[in-house]
């Protein structure tokens, strides 16, 4: 094992205490002290610099069947994170160097040398590896331009349009020539950001009126494609404004993840068979094949400017939990980071 610096005695973390019903609770978690871990044959030590609080996370607390494993009562929880390497026992990845992984909810991560990818701090500042460089990145740009089959010339409507994924989705749009973006967002704030700084044709704060109604003013020609992010009454409006042949990506449905009973379906989906309209899910892990394209595009746009990101950056382990429950209440604009 390479030679390390001395390492503190405990590693702090976060684990599941009991499985949230509705919205999720601080007394659902436990902060805890354990042992700082040591990495076996072909494993890593990473002190976590940074970590990612998503709101998918929210279904990995219940124990419903669902397309990952829930996160197990009493362990530690999994997430998102990058950081740098303090142990090693691993070809190809050497003390001092940063590493992207999932074992995030903790200060230091025992990780599999296959399960690590290597980042350069000095491309691109580490915390954009979790957000616009990273995996939130990679859904905006797979869920665009192969799920919803987007083409030059399409008006694409986005709701969550100021979370980290949202806001990519429709820069991205803009810079391969939609002819008209217009964003949701649950703020003046945010609906600002979007036009003034993201570039959006046209925004709304879904909190001032029915979405529907919003949406056809701000869209009166119509939608080609539809990103959702939200669901719920967002659904319904966007099924109401689409063209024909139009298309819609469900990445994620916020506006549902706390229900305890089923939220009402869309009222309006006859109107798909007018339109030969296409609703299709899709999970980022289907498209990593993508990866290597998405950073050769993206990249470059996000280094000249082109390609503007917000983060919102949450200090120290301790509040990771407010952290996550601040995704879920919409209190980010771009990206939520933990830093510790």
């Amino acid at each position: 094992m390479t030679d390390t610096p001395a390492l503190p005695a405990v590693s702090r973390e976060w684990h599941l205490a009991s499985r949230p019903v509705g919205w999720p609770e601080p007394e659902d978690f436990a902060f805890v002290e354990v042992d700082v871990p040591q990495p076996g044959e072909g494993q890593v030590l990473v002190r976590n610099k940074y970590l990612s609080v998503d709101p998918y996370m929210r279904g990995r607390m219940s124990d419903a069947k669902s397309y990952v494993a829930p996160f197990e009562i009493g362990k530690v929880m999994q997430g998102g994170a990058v950081g740098e390497v303090v142990a090693s026992n691993a070809e190809g990845l050497s003390v001092g160097d940063h590493v992207l992984h999932f074992f995030g909810w903790r200060e230091y991560a025992v990780v599999d040398a296959k399960n690590a990818v290597k980042v350069d701090p000095d491309a691109a500042p580490l915390s954009t590896y979790l957000g616009v460089l990273g995996m939130t990145g990679l859904t905006a740009y797979a869920g665009l331009l192969r799920t919803a089959a987007f083409k030059e010339g399409d008006a694409v409507f986005v709701s969550g349009a100021a979370g980290a994924v949202g806001g990519q989705v429709g820069q991205i749009a803009k810079l391969k020539g939609a002819s008209r973006v217009i964003g949701s967002a649950g703020s003046d704030e945010k609906v600002k950001l979007l036009k003034e700084e993201y570039g959006f044709d046209a925004a709304f704060n879904y909190k001032d009126g029915p979405v529907a109604e919003q949406l056809r003013a701000a869209a009166p020609d119509g939608i080609d494609v539809y990103f959702d992010n939200v669901g719920g009454d967002h659904l319904e409006a966007a099924i109401g404004s689409l063209n024909q042949g139009g298309r819609i990506a469900v990445c994620g449905m916020i506006s549902v993840y706390n229900n305890t009973e089923p939220a009402p379906g869309p009222r309006n989906l006859a109107r798909l068979i007018a339109t030969r309209g296409r609703i299709e899910g899709f999970l980022v892990g289907d498209h990593y094949d993508l990866q290597p394209q998405f950073v050769q595009e993206v990249a470059p746009w996000v280094a000249s400017g082109e390609l503007k990101y917000r983060e919102t950056v949450v200090e120290g382990i301790e509040n990771n939990v407010e952290a996550f429950l601040g995704v879920l209440r919409g209190d980010n604009t771009g990206k939520m980071i933990v830093k510790l």
